[in-house]
């Protein structure tokens, strides 16, 4: 009985220090989950005084693999040429993540996501290929992100990074800085007339779409304003100032002498090089017509020379080159056919409605031909500017995918460096070309049979023999070289 009443007044201890317990702990912090204290549990007064603090902790989001997408064009493998993130860097949407090389251009990829880069995959100047990871990216806890390819700043001509809208039953393209642009401007996709493959919206379209309503002269792309020089110091200053010396002359370029190691040498064709095979390849299908003439400049360098320091002003360098495009673009509103294509089986003669008119450029990284985009609606002027910008983007290796690509017609400066005539070889799928020789200073005979000096230029057309013929080309050659030559005459036709 004695050991009955001993048990029985133990377990009434224990339930009422429990009691105590669970008030004093509630006095700290409510909510905490009930302890049931266990026959040998040892209770400790000093607890009740103590304070209890909640703990958390931050989970990991995902690590999702940033896959390199198709960046059009038929290209499978890309040089990475820069790294602009490291291991453990945070990053955000559209940040840029590295910039790879094509055998096409150069090319900036950006990331889709926010998070944390844990492991990139490839060196610098390593192959990677299409459809595998870059990076993997360490994505931010919350809703369940989806598997996306990364994103192509330059707005490329291609399939795969362009991203697609759902509208009133039917696909809206553009890629990001697109849609970024048009949601700044206020501008709905759906409203825009899109002028890239398959009616992809460019930023150009964007543009030329937002100067219709505000009725703005916008140019084609945007440009870095060249300041002017400063003006010469005044009088009084000048005065002051110790004459100066006549400037340096101008030193002639240094040749590294060449090292000659007695050794063969083998190296992979890749990058430029590696696509010039692939489209001079092309090029040898095309039966080739060759057509020479030459062109007085004689009014056209006085033209020049009136303009020069008012484009220079606006801080612009005006060469011939912008008349040579506005005129060869005058000259194919008269002959369409040498502004198209011809589809894979040579069945169908596709007329292109842009003049896309490219330039052929000599580079550090080789022979690149960006292009002037809708050359029909520019003035001299604009072309001027945008051949400053892709001269500058082409000296630093910058050009992007959206510049080198979508030509309808090529000018070839080959005189910039030297020579009279050449054979143009044609870009496929353009169906002609032009090369342009250097300026030379001849004498000719004028009206009054009297010999004087004149500014020659010779030209050297080829054109796709299966679709344009002779006296197409001579005509369209006579024209080109009427405006060049009577430069006011453009002036005629221009809208």
């Amino acid at each position: 009985m004695a050991a009955v009443t001993r048990g029985s007044f133990q377990f009434m201890r224990r339930l009422l220090l429990a009691h105590r317990y669970k008030r004093c702990c509630s006095r700290v912090q409510t909510g905490r989950p009930d302890y049931t204290l266990h026959p040998h549990t040892v209770f400790i007064p000093q607890l009740c005084s103590s304070r209890f603090f909640r703990t958390s902790y931050v989970t990991s989001g995902p690590i999702l693999p940033f896959k390199l997408s198709d960046i059009g064009e038929g290209i499978m493998e890309v040089t990475v040429k820069e790294w602009y993130v490291k291991e453990g860097d945070k990053v955000s949407q559209f940040d840029s993540i590295c910039e790879v090389q094509s055998d096409k251009a150069s090319v900036t990829i950006t990331s889709r996501y926010d998070g944390v880069i844990k492991k990139l995959y490839y060196e610098v100047d390593a192959i990677a290929l299409v459809g595998t990871p870059l990076v993997d990216i360490e994505t931010e806890p919350g809703p369940e992100v989806a598997h996306e390819e990364d994103v192509v700043e330059t707005p490329a001509m291609s399939n795969d990074e362009h991203t697609h809208q759902q509208i009133k039953g039917h696909k809206t393209q553009a890629t990001p800085a697109v849609r970024r642009l048009a949601m700044e401007n206020t501008i709905k996709l759906s409203e825009v007339v899109g002028t890239g493959r398959d009616g992809r919206i460019l930023k150009e379209d964007i543009l030329n779409f937002l100067a219709k309503q505000t009725g703005a002269i916008l140019p084609p792309t945007p440009f870095h304003e060249i300041q002017p020089p400063p003006p010469a110091a005044s009088a009084s200053s000048s005065a002051s100032m110790p004459k100066a010396k006549p400037p340096p002359s101008v030193p002639l370029p240094v040749i590294s002498r060449p090292v000659f190691t007695g050794k063969d040498s083998t190296e992979p064709l890749k990058g430029f090089h590696k696509a010039m095979v692939k489209t001079m390849t092309a090029a040898l299908k095309i039966p080739h017509f060759g057509y020479k003439d030459e062109v007085d400049l004689t009014r056209l360098v006085q033209l020049r020379k009136e303009l020069k320091d008012l484009s220079e002003a606006r801080g612009v360098k005006l060469s011939y080159m912008p008349f040579f495009i506005k005129a060869a673009s005058l000259g194919l509103l008269h002959f369409p056919i040498l502004n198209a294509s011809v589809d894979e089986a040579v069945q169908n003669i596709i007329y292109k409605a842009s003049h896309n008119i490219g330039l052929a450029m000599d580079t550090s990284k080789g022979l690149l031909v960006p292009n002037v985009k809708n050359v029909q609606l520019l003035s001299v002027f604009e072309i001027a500017v945008e051949l400053n910008r892709m001269q500058t983007l082409g000296a630093t290796g910058q050009l992007g995918t959206a510049d080198l690509t979508g030509g309808t017609f090529t000018l070839s400066n080959i005189g910039s460096i030297g020579g009279t005539y050449a054979k143009p070889v044609i870009l496929p799928p353009e169906v002609a070309i032009g090369a342009l020789g250097k300026i030379q200073v001849l004498p000719r005979f004028n009206s009054r049979d009297e010999v004087v000096k004149a500014y020659i230029i010779n030209v050297s057309w080829s054109a796709d023999h299966r679709i344009i013929d002779g006296a197409t080309m001579a005509r369209f050659s006579n024209l080109w070289r009427d405006y060049l030559e009577n430069p006011a005459s453009m002036v005629l036709d221009l809208k």
